[in-house]
C-alpha cells in the first residue's frame, strides 16, 4: 500500500509539470499578453517598454525557466493590475471551493441514490425516466440550466436570490470577521448571526443545483451501469441462494464492488468541476476563481490566466492522487 501510494505521490509533480508546460507554451502561441491587451491604446514604443519590463522580449526558454522556478517558490506571476496571482487564488479560490462543496452535495445526494434505484428496477418505466433525466442533466449547458433556475425560482417565484454569494449588507459585515476565510459559510458561522448564515445558504442553492446536476447525471449513469453488471456476478447469485433479501444483497454485497470503477471517474469529475465553475460563477456572479478567470480572459490578461490555469493543473494532479488512494482503500487487488 505504501509503495503504491509512494509511486502515485511522485507522479504529482510530473503531472503538474506537464500540464503547466503545455499551458505556458499554448499561451505563448496566442501572442504576448501586452500587445493583446494594450494594442490600440498604446504606441508601439510604450508596448515595447512594457514587454521589456515584463521580460517578454527574452528567449522563450529563458521565460519558461523563470516561470518554472517561480512556480517552485510559489510565485504564479502578476496580473496587469499588479496583483499577485497567488493572492488572487487565495482570495477567490476559497469561493470556488465553497461552490464545489455545495455542488458535490447535490451531485452525491441526487446521482448515487437514483443510480442505485434505477439499477434495481432495470428496464422499468422508472428506470427509463431516470436515464432520460441523467442524459438531460449532463447534456444541458450549465449556463442554460443556471438561467432557467434563476428565471423560475428567483424571478417568477421570488424564493431565492438571483445572484451573488450573499446580500450586499451581509457581505460587507462578513468582511470584518476575524480570522477571515473567504468562505462565506464559515465566515457566517464565525460572525454568529443566524440571519446572515441563512442568507449565505439561500444564495448557494441555485449555483449548487446548476453545477451539481451536471455531475449528478454522470454519477447516476455510472452507478446504474456498474451496479447492474455487479448484480449479475456469481457471488451475488450465491448470496441470493443463501436467502438474503434483495436489499441486503444490493447494499452489502454488490454496491461496494460496483463503486470501485465509479470512484475513479468520480474523482476526475470533481476536478473537472473547476471547468464548469467558470460558467456557473459567471452566470450567478459568484465571485470565485472561475469568475475571475473569465474576467482576466475578457481583459486579455494572459499572465493572470496562465497563473490561474497552472493552479488548476496542480489541483487536478492532487485530485488524481487522492482518487488513486481511495481506489486502493476500496479495492484490495490494487494494493497487491
Amino acid at each position: 500500500m505504501l509503495r503504491y501510494l509512494g509511486v502515485r505521490l511522485m507522479l504529482i509533480p510530473v503531472t503538474a509539470w506537464i500540464l503547466v508546460t503545455v499551458v505556458f507554451f499554448l499561451m505563448r502561441v496566442a501572442g504576448d499578453p501586452i500587445s493583446a491587451a494594450m494594442g490600440g491604446r498604446m504606441t508601439q514604443e510604450q508596448i515595447e517598454v512594457r514587454k521589456e519590463a515584463a521580460g517578454l522580449n527574452r528567449p522563450i526558454l529563458s521565460q519558461y525557466w523563470e516561470y518554472i522556478t517561480g512556480l517552485l517558490s510559489g510565485d504564479f506571476g502578476k496580473s496587469q493590475d499588479n496583483r499577485q496571482i497567488s493572492e488572487v487564488v487565495m482570495t477567490y479560490g476559497a469561493a470556488s471551493l465553497e461552490l464545489m462543496f455545495w455542488a458535490l452535495i447535490v451531485a452525491f445526494a441526487v446521482g448515487i441514490p437514483l443510480g442505485r434505484y434505477a439499477a434495481t428496477r432495470r428496464d422499468s418505466p422508472t428506470d427509463t425516466g431516470l436515464r432520460l433525466f441523467a442524459i438531460l442533466a449532463y447534456a444541458a449547458p450549465v449556463f442554460f440550466v443556471g438561467l432557467l433556475l434563476k428565471l423560475i425560482f428567483a424571478v417568477n417565484l421570488g424564493w431565492l436570490p438571483v445572484a451573488g454569494r450573499a446580500s450586499t449588507n451581509v457581505e460587507l459585515q462578513l468582511q470584518h470577521v476575524s480570522p477571515k476565510t473567504n468562505i462565506m459559510l464559515i465566515d457566517g458561522i464565525l460572525y454568529g448571526d443566524m440571519g446572515y448564515l441563512l442568507d449565505v445558504l439561500k444564495h448557494a442553492v441555485l449555483p449548487a443545483i446548476a453545477l451539481g446536476l451536471l455531475t449528478a447525471g454522470i454519477f447516476l449513469r455510472l452507478v446504474r451501469i456498474n451496479l447492474i453488471q455487479t448484480l449479475r456476478a456469481d457471488y451475488v447469485d450465491a448470496a441470493r441462494a443463501r436467502g438474503l433479501s434483495q436489499r441486503v444483497v444490493t447494499g452489502r454485497h454488490a454496491f461496494r464492488n460496483a463503486m470501485i470503477p465509479i470512484v475513479t471517474v468520480m474523482g476526475m469529475q470533481i476536478a473537472m468541476m473547476l471547468g464548469g465553475a467558470v460558467l456557473t460563477e459567471t452566470t450567478f456572479e459568484w465571485k470565485g476563481l472561475g469568475y475571475q478567470l473569465a474576467t482576466y480572459l475578457s481583459a486579455r490578461d494572459f499572465i493572470a490566466v496562465q497563473g490561474i490555469v497552472a493552479f488548476i493543473a496542480l489541483v487536478v494532479a492532487v485530485m488524481s492522487f487522492l482518487v488513486d488512494a481511495l481506489v486502493a482503500l476500496i479495492d484490495p487487488r490494487v494494493r497487491f
